[in-house]
């Protein structure tokens, strides 16, 4: 976090310069871990509810473990402690402190990466590529946080996740695009489970909802072979659950609609043949799950 780039460090002169480069990403990464620790404390204590400082200060509690890791792994290498700066001061104000925290943390997770991808030692590289999966996850949850009102809850639906964030997006890129299916197949499952849970056995739902672990088994190769964190399953707190199992039936109606307009604006775009290949199966699916779900409907009317 917080990735002004600070002046150049200098070691001994028996290391190689890739490995000077890489000790000076470190240092900048701990530098931003100690300014983010700091920040999110703030933020904590601004923060409108009990919710949101809560989380805050876990996200807080996995910095503390990100800057404990990063400075291990800087003695190792250098035989020295690092030193500690905050790089770029925390903004005054709650909204503006978590907009400019989102904004960070996604640029934290390409930084982290590119530091996992550089390094020869596979401990570095896991470490480096943990961090970034944090990181990601806790960009959104300050999205979720931006998007709504001073004093709202952390149960009510957003519309930067899944189906309605991919569909609502100006841009998208390839790990946006990953991520959102993702997303999409958690809210899915999350929806038919509580339906189950509330209503009891209902044979659509139920092998839907089998369907979607399935989808999600399906995407998870796909993140990982391009290199994209796994977005934290913050689905059930988007979940409301319906009034009746008419009313299930068409949230289901609904959710797949949104699903295949998701994947058909994925499929217009220029993606790689196997992605592409992925979407196409998933799109498919949710065409006869949305078949489903209508046929439900059908004897409510």
């Amino acid at each position: 976090m917080y990735l002004n780039q600070f002046g150049p460090y200098y070691y001994d002169s028996y290391r190689m310069p890739n490995d000077i480069q890489l000790v000076n990403d470190i240092q900048k990464a701990i530098n931003g871990e100690y300014s983010a620790i700091a920040c999110y404390k703030e933020l904590a204590r601004m923060a409108p509810t009990n919710d949101e400082r809560d989380k805050i200060l876990e996200i807080r509690k996995h910095e503390i473990h990100h800057l404990g890791e990063f400075n291990r792994i800087y003695t190792n290498l250098t035989g020295k402690n690092p030193s500690y700066h905050i790089i770029e001061k925390c903004p005054n104000t709650y909204r503006e402190g978590i907009e400019f925290a989102f904004k960070d943390e996604q640029e934290t997770v390409d930084f982290y990466l590119e530091i996992s991808d550089k390094a020869n030692d596979p401990i570095i590289k896991e470490r480096f590529r943990r961090a970034a999966a944090d990181e990601q996850n806790h960009a959104v949850w300050f999205l979720f946080f931006s998007n709504y009102p001073k004093g709202t809850q952390i149960n009510r639906q957003i519309n930067n996740y899944g189906a309605k964030g991919a569909l609502s997006a100006s841009m998208l890129t390839l790990p946006q695009m990953l991520t959102y299916a993702l997303q999409d197949e958690y809210l899915a499952q999350a929806r038919y489970d509580d339906i189950l849970q509330n209503f009891g056995y209902i044979r659509t739902f139920t092998q839907i909802k089998e369907a979607e672990k399935r989808h999600i088994n399906t995407l998870l190769p796909i993140l990982d072979r391009y290199h994209v964190p796994l977005p934290e399953d913050i689905s059930q707190s988007f979940v409301t659950t319906p009034e009746s199992i008419k009313a299930a039936y068409a949230a289901g109606v609904q959710g797949e609609i949104d699903n295949i307009s998701m994947y058909d604006r994925f499929l217009s775009l220029t993606i790689p043949n196997d992605v592409r290949t992925v979407f196409s199966q998933l799109r498919n699916a949710s065409l006869n799950h949305l078949a489903a779900f209508e046929k439900g409907l059908e004897q409510y009317k």
